[in-house]
């Protein structure tokens, strides 16, 4: 069977889990068939309620990847918590992050997705604090193992959680081997207005990366999009880009204008022909930017 080359752009696309139109039990392998029979090249695979999988399929689902060309990264699973307040809380939340890094990275995954967790009743700042030197530990316990992956905290869409673009920023600046996740539909969410939702903010955002962490942060992102439902209190629940009022081609003209590079994987209901859309948009704008 011959497989598509990757379409010749900075950025690639793909989904978080394998596509819903994947043949059934086909799993990971045939999502990756299946996301490049779409003419994608990106699989975010969604281990988000536990890390259940053995070296073999691991094994298998690397040679996949590298024979479909198609890049590889995890979700790791929503219980994890960088600001927990117990003990054995965090202890339970570390071993989830370590699991899915180690896993990942047997899987042929570069970068490891994760919720950062929500403030506890606790102020930003200190909360923030608390998982910094947490997030710093896992980071250095992976590179003691030499388990090879890049840590990605996601930018939240609620305002109760960890997760501010800064916040992410920060993170990167000060812990080797920790880039943002950047989630462009939570922050459209976050401060529950409407807000964070027009070129130029999109465009402000990607200047506050590259002006944070330079070509590292701005050439390698890993991007989250999808249509999101809100009330003031941030996000509700993803949804189709037809049925939202998120400025999507807004957004891929940011990233063409500003010469970005790296990955955006679709969450939308719908989400491999939100995906090609996507990329399609992207196409277009970085064919503009380029005249």
């Amino acid at each position: 069977m011959s497989k598509a080359t990757h379409l010749d752009l900075p950025v690639r696309f793909g989904t978080v889990g394998s596509p819903a139109s994947t043949p059934k039990n086909g799993g990971s392998m045939g999502g990756i068939a299946r996301l490049r029979e779409l003419n994608l090249s990106a699989l975010e695979l969604a281990w988000v309620q536990s890390v259940r999988v053995s070296d073999e399929t691991c094994a298998r689902i690397k040679e996949a990847g590298v024979e479909y060309d198609v890049a590889l990264s995890v979700h790791a699973p929503y219980y994890i918590n960088l600001n927990a307040d117990t003990e054995e809380m965090w202890q339970a939340g570390r071993e989830r992050l370590l699991a899915a890094a180690r896993a990942g990275y047997k899987a042929g995954a570069t970068d490891i997705i994760f919720h950062p967790g929500s403030y506890m009743k606790r102020q930003p700042a200190e909360a923030f604090g608390i998982a910094t030197e947490r997030l710093r530990e896992v980071a250095a316990t992976l590179r003691k193992e030499q388990v090879a992956v890049t840590l990605r905290p996601e930018t939240m869409g609620k305002s109760a959680m960890l997760g501010t673009l800064q916040d992410a920023i920060t993170w990167g600046q000060e812990i080797e081997n920790v880039l943002p996740c950047v989630d462009f539909a939570h922050l459209h969410a976050r401060a529950g207005d409407g807000s964070f939702n027009s070129y130029a903010e999109f465009s402000a955002a990607l200047s506050l990366i590259e002006a944070g962490l330079g070509e590292r942060g701005i050439k390698h992102m890993h991007i989250h999009f999808s249509g999101i439902a809100y009330t003031s209190k941030g996000e509700k629940n993803h949804l189709n880009l037809a049925d939202a009022d998120i400025k999507y081609k807004d957004l891929f003209k940011a990233l063409a204008d500003c010469g970005a590079a790296g990955r955006v994987l679709s969450e939308t209901p719908n989400m491999e022909e939100d995906a090609v859309l996507m990329q399609t948009t992207y196409q277009r704008s970085v064919a503009k930017a380029q005249r």
